[in-house]
């Protein structure tokens, strides 16, 4: 396979194309630049702080993650033919529960509260549990479009396999967050003392409260487990995978055969479930993201290894006439 066999043409009317494809996809992507602009005045303007984070650092980066999210998914369902229909779904389905979850997480926000697992009132856990709903929308319409691309016969198995796995393993990256939504035992232990509910149920952090000393921008617990860890990195192969399988059709030797191709997709693909698993696991042991300990790290160490001894494996093979 040579680079030829992976042809992505980029049409002069890019914005006009991406409309023409999708709109709702379109504009809620679109519409995330403004919500961008918006929390970056309030970053600058708004003091509040909310669970130890600025008001706005969580609309911005929100605001981010759907817009990457919505270009990603209108750009892997033109790979998809002839289902017009499911594809309107998707669409419609996914843009219209992005676009609510942003306008309550922008509207907690102005109003200085958090919209994650907040049940403290009847309007706030409606507002939470309809946040759920909607998530769980986008977790099956991406399951949709993977189900989609593995029923689409397309012209290169490698590349193919790449949408294919991207999407799979972003669909485990999106259900990392159901393991954020179930009450904590400190939290449980609380309600309990207090002889109520709980005012929030689930957190992001294992092992401490949400709120406390965390990573520049991600707020990434440094003193605890964090859930955001996997789901970041989980989510985010829906772009890295297809990268690479383009870069690899770009820059694969001649004499990797198609089949050697696909092993190596499969590899990385495996791979980065792997890393995905590994970080849930930290995680839930309580272990912030930058302290690993021998138990991470032996994990790791074999994910990397098993990886790199499979590319070995297939280049050799590969060379063999």
């Amino acid at each position: 396979m040579t680079a030829r066999s992976v042809r992505v043409s980029w049409p002069r009317d890019l914005p006009g194309h991406a409309w023409a494809s999708s709109r709702p996809l379109s504009f809620v992507g679109a519409s995330m630049m403004f919500v961008l602009v918006v929390a970056l005045i309030g970053l600058l303007l708004d003091p509040r702080v909310i669970t130890g984070a600025p008001a706005w650092l969580k609309p911005m980066k929100f605001a981010i993650s759907i817009s990457i999210y919505c270009s990603t998914l209108l750009w892997m369902l033109t790979f998809v033919r002839g289902r017009p229909r499911l594809m309107v779904l998707v669409s419609w389905v996914t843009a219209i529960a992005l676009f609510v979850e942003m306008v309550m997480i922008s509207g907690a926000a102005a109003l200085g509260t958090t919209s994650h697992f907040n049940v403290s009132t009847p309007t706030h856990a409606a507002v939470w549990y309809t946040m759920a709903g909607f998530v769980a929308l986008v977790w099956a319409m991406n399951l949709l479009v993977a189900l989609l691309l593995l029923l689409q016969r397309m012209p290169d198995p490698a590349f193919a396999w790449a949408l294919r796995l991207g999407l799979l393993v972003s669909l485990v990256g999106m259900g990392v967050a159901f393991l954020m939504t179930s009450e904590t035992p400190a939290q449980e232990r609380a309600a309990d003392a207090a002889g109520t509910e709980a005012p929030i149920e689930g957190a992001h952090s294992v092992g401490v409260k949400d709120g406390g000393p965390g990573l520049p921008v991600t707020g990434w617990s440094t003193t605890g487990g964090d859930l955001r860890v996997p789901h970041f990195v989980g989510l985010h192969g829906l772009q890295a995978l297809p990268l690479f399988g383009y870069l690899l059709a770009l820059a694969a030797p001649a004499w990797l055969r198609r089949g050697h191709l696909v092993a190596l997709v499969w590899t990385a693909g495996l791979a980065y479930l792997g890393l995905v698993g590994v970080l849930t696991w930290q995680a839930l042991r309580g272990q912030p993201v930058i302290s690993p300990d021998a138990r991470t790290l032996g994990p790791l160490l074999l994910t990397a290894g098993t990886a790199a001894f499979a590319v070995v494996l297939q280049a050799r093979r590969g060379r063999r006439p």
